[in-house]
């Protein structure tokens, strides 16, 4: 894995992104919250964990405080009736969790009305960006660092230098509305390692530096997890991860990779850097129980 992202390769065209490749990307996202949920429940032993399909999109459920504790991909196969989100909603009120919809600005607009109509509230906002995956690989590999996959004995190794980057979010831009504790964070990245992400740590001189996973999903490449030790910050570690997982997901057939940042983020930042391009925005509505 020594292939490299180039930055911004000569004559790219932006990515445009329709009604038809946000769907996909909204799917891919609803199958890995279901996978997680899922995984939850059947490895973790999470009984309260629940996957419910709605108005296209799915209602997940991953345990107290999980990040997988939302509705997406609503908006694109027809607008849930009110029966359906009374369902979910109950679900939800049953476990002391309030509901959460991250809603893309591609959806039927119908959807923002009716949720707003039942006393949803906005309260965030989180980009989506992507590039395609059928040139621009080749650059040179990252002088020093090595990446490669995680074997099971490097897992915890793995899940540490994850976990501390969802514990210290970037503090550039929009902020997150947010926080998740370090235990429940733990468990989300045990799920989706469950639910079949593949892992990587990149080594800096032989010394483990970072981390990040990837997932593959109708020919839409997840990209998540990204982090780096402080030690290793600022050497070429961010860029060493993500250009060996877009060399394999190309390699296994994606033709889009997509990452998830907050508005104007330092991540945001650094992934337009490297050729991605901002596709929509996902509004966050909320409602108690």
């Amino acid at each position: 894995m020594t292939d490299a992202v180039t930055d911004h390769p000569p004559t790219r065209n932006p990515l445009f992104c329709g009604t038809a490749l946000a769907q996909r990307i909204e799917r891919a996202e609803t199958d890995l919250m279901s996978t997680s949920a899922t995984a939850a429940r059947d490895h973790r032993g999470e009984r309260t964990a629940f996957a419910i399909p709605i108005g296209g999109g799915t209602a997940t459920y991953a345990g107290p405080g999980s990040p997988f504790n939302k509705i997406a991909g609503l908006g694109f196969d027809g607008t849930p009736d009110d029966a359906a989100l009374t369902e979910v909603e109950r679900a939800f009120a049953e476990r002391g969790a309030p509901v959460q919809v991250e809603l893309s600005t591609l959806a039927d607009p119908e959807i923002g009305a009716r949720l707003t109509a039942r006393g949803y509230h906005l309260v965030s906002f989180e980009n989506v960006l992507g590039r395609e995956l059928t040139g621009g690989l080749d650059g040179a590999a990252t002088p020093g660092i090595e990446v490669e996959r995680s074997s099971d004995a490097e897992f915890e190794a793995w899940l540490d230098i994850v976990v501390d980057a969802f514990a210290h979010p970037d503090t550039e831009g929009v902020p997150s509305h947010e926080e998740f504790p370090r235990q429940a964070i733990a468990d989300a990245m045990r799920d989706v390692a469950a639910a079949g992400v593949v892992r990587y740590l990149a080594r800096r001189d032989g010394v483990v530096a970072g981390g990040a996973s990837a997932r593959a999903a109708g020919g839409i490449a997840q990209l998540n997890g990204a982090a780096t030790t402080p030690a290793h910050r600022r050497r070429g570690v961010q860029t060493a991860l993500l250009s060996a997982r877009l060399a394999d997901l190309a390699a296994a057939g994606c033709d889009v990779a997509v990452v998830t940042t907050q508005p104007g983020s330092r991540s945001q930042r650094n992934v337009q850097r490297h050729g991605f391009d901002l596709l929509y925005t996902r509004a966050v509505l909320t409602h108690e129980p």
